[in-house]
């Protein structure tokens, strides 16, 4: 996990680097700067006082202007450590993120189904930031901490000798009461992420959701739901926080406890017994170390708590990363599609290998190119999950796919996609300009082309009311605008294509139907050549269609031409009359 993460950091190895040779730079001058004034300063005017000579003010002079230009240089190297440290995590939570997103880019809907859309949006947020955090405290603080604990320790050993030994008892109580605080802190932590998702998918499902919310005035319910998803979160933060409150006290009980020892029994024998050799500069150095190596310990402690509740995010991101996609390229892939042609050979289908039912079963089908084929059937009989195999937006379980006379798996992903537009029942627009919408079907299409392919779809009359027509902004998701306009935007969106096959998944439920029929009728001279597959509620919708194909529990019942259907097949006849002879006697 580590090693593929440390992938992401590249081009800011260097900003790195630095910093790792900054910290050291800065511990030890750190670390000198108490030994030069113990030695050279303080223990220089003891002498003085004691002997009663006279002090030496060019000699005082220049010690001080040595130790600020020690002070100096340690500013610089703790400045530019920032700077190049700041560089260094943000641009290496930048590439996190870019290489995440671009994982997802590959994914199938197979892997996003794995993966929840909340639980992926906190992985780019919430646990990026987390890993971005961790990765500036080990190539800062743990780079630092760690070398002011052992420079302090030893220059401690070297200065105050025996009275040193105060760092025996100190450290271990201080170092194990921290650890052991950041121990029964971490399940709380852990806890957390999970419930971050949870948080995340009320959010969008609200936010998604907000006419159906509104319709049935269910806002307090709503509240209600995000409340107890937010009190659990701090719940378990507050929790967390309140034993991680403890390193504060304990942190000071320790950094006293040493300061007492040293000031009461370095004062002691620095007076009564001077023989001892001990000298106010060395109790002022050790008091300086001691605060260093309490200091030092108390942020590897926090090191070690962000560390452990980065762990959690950056396993979270590295399942993403080697999520293997269900669907890669073939070795040699065909990128030519010969025709609009569709065969299924005995096709079975289910969505996860632990699914206990089929959503397709052996599906035989042969579909010449350029036919029109309509689909019907009752809600959750097949009729979406059929269609997105052709654009293999999902792998056969079982038997074959073809398009243009091969296996949809044989062909280049991106070739297969450009050659099969679908109109999806889910319509989405982007933030963006009507044109910009429109052009994701042909990036390079004209404002003639755009203007040919929304008369077709029967949009260009609304759009013409529009104050800025084309250029008008569509929100995010197509809020702005009424479903039926989304979907014949949806409509001329794919047509741009002028793909070898257009599906058009129950896009039309939005649109009257002499719109639909004007839709229908325009497509049989703008793309003549074209298979097209329409899957629809209303019997109108396929009427004129040379296939029509009735899905029901997953298995093709029946198939014929409208007429044949009529004479031949029960349910489609049950469906006809309802629509028709059972709508006038209604009226």
């Amino acid at each position: 996990m580590l090693k593929k993460l440390a992938q992401c950091v590249r081009e800011y190895k260097g900003s790195s680097l630095a910093t790792l040779f900054l910290m050291v730079g800065e511990a030890l001058i750190e670390t000198i700067i108490p030994f030069i004034t113990a030695t050279y300063l303080i223990n220089h005017l003891q002498n003085a006082a004691t002997t009663g000579s006279k002090v030496d003010v060019a000699y005082i002079i220049k010690i001080g202007l040595v130790l600020i230009g020690m002070a100096l240089l340690s500013l610089t190297c703790g400045g530019l450590g920032g700077f190049t440290c700041a560089k260094a995590s943000a641009g290496f939570a930048k590439n996190l993120r870019h290489d995440i997103f671009a994982a997802v880019q590959q994914f199938s809907f197979a892997n996003v189904d794995r993966f929840t859309t909340s639980s992926l949006v906190t992985r780019l947020t919430t646990d990026v930031q987390n890993v971005q955090m961790s990765y500036m405290m080990l190539i800062r603080i743990a780079v630092r901490c760690p070398l002011m604990l052992i420079f302090s320790v030893a220059m401690s050993a070297y200065m105050g000798g025996w009275l040193a030994a105060t760092f025996v008892v100190v450290i271990p109580v201080l170092g194990g009461g921290l650890m052991l605080v950041a121990k029964k802190a971490m399940p709380a932590f852990r806890r957390v992420f999970k419930k971050y998702d949870k948080l995340n998918e009320a959010i969008e499902e609200n936010i998604m959701a907000a006419r159906v919310v509104k319709g049935f005035s269910r806002e307090n319910y709503e509240k209600e739901k995000f409340g107890r998803e937010a009190d659990s979160i701090c719940e378990d933060f507050t929790k967390a926080e309140r034993i991680v409150a403890l390193n504060s006290p304990l942190m000071n009980f320790c950094m006293y406890f040493n300061m007492v020892f040293i000031l009461l029994v370095g004062s002691m024998l620095a007076i009564k017994y001077p023989e001892s050799g001990v000298q106010i500069g060395q109790i002022s150095a050790l008091i300086t170390y001691g605060v260093q190596v309490l200091m030092s310990l108390m942020m590897l402690s926090m090191i070690y708590v962000m560390l452990t509740i980065s762990a959690e995010s950056a396993h979270r991101i590295y399942e993403v990363l080697v999520e293997t996609p269900t669907m890669n390229n073939p070795e040699k892939p065909i990128y030519t599609i010969a025709d609009g042609s569709v065969d299924f050979n005995h096709v079975h289908f289910k969505y996860s290998e632990k699914a206990q039912k089929e959503a397709l079963s052996d599906i035989d089908l042969h579909v010449a190119s350029g036919m029109t084929v309509g689909i019907l059937g009752g809600t959750g009989v097949g009729k979406s999950s059929m269609v997105q195999l052709i654009a293999r937006l999902y792998d056969a379980t079982k038997g074959s796919v073809m398009v243009g006379g091969h296996d949809v798996r044989d062909y280049d992903l991106t070739a297969l996609r450009d050659s099969v537009s679908m109109v999806l029942q889910k319509n989405l627009l982007f933030a963006g300009t009507i044109k910009e919408n429109l052009r994701w079907g042909n990036e390079n299409a004209t404002d003639e082309e755009i203007v040919a392919a929304c008369q077709l779809a029967q949009a260009d009359e609304f759009i013409s009311t529009f104050p800025d027509q084309y250029d008008t902004y569509i929100e995010q998701g197509g809020t702005n605008v009424s479903g039926g306009q989304k979907q014949r935007l949806c409509i001329a969106r794919a047509l741009l294509k002028k793909p070898k096959i257009i599906i058009f998944d129950d896009s039309t439920s939005a649109v009257d139907t002499k719109t639909d029929a004007l839709i229908r009728s325009g497509m049989k001279t703008y793309i003549p050549e074209t298979t097209k597959i329409i899957i629809a509620q209303r019997v109108a919708s396929v009427m004129d269609a040379d296939m029509i194909i009735i899905l029901d529990n997953g298995k093709i019942v029946a198939r014929g031409t409208h007429t044949e259907l009529l004479a031949s097949c029960d349910i489609y006849r049950e469906i006809y009359e309802q629509q028709t002879v059972g709508g006038d006697d209604h009226e």
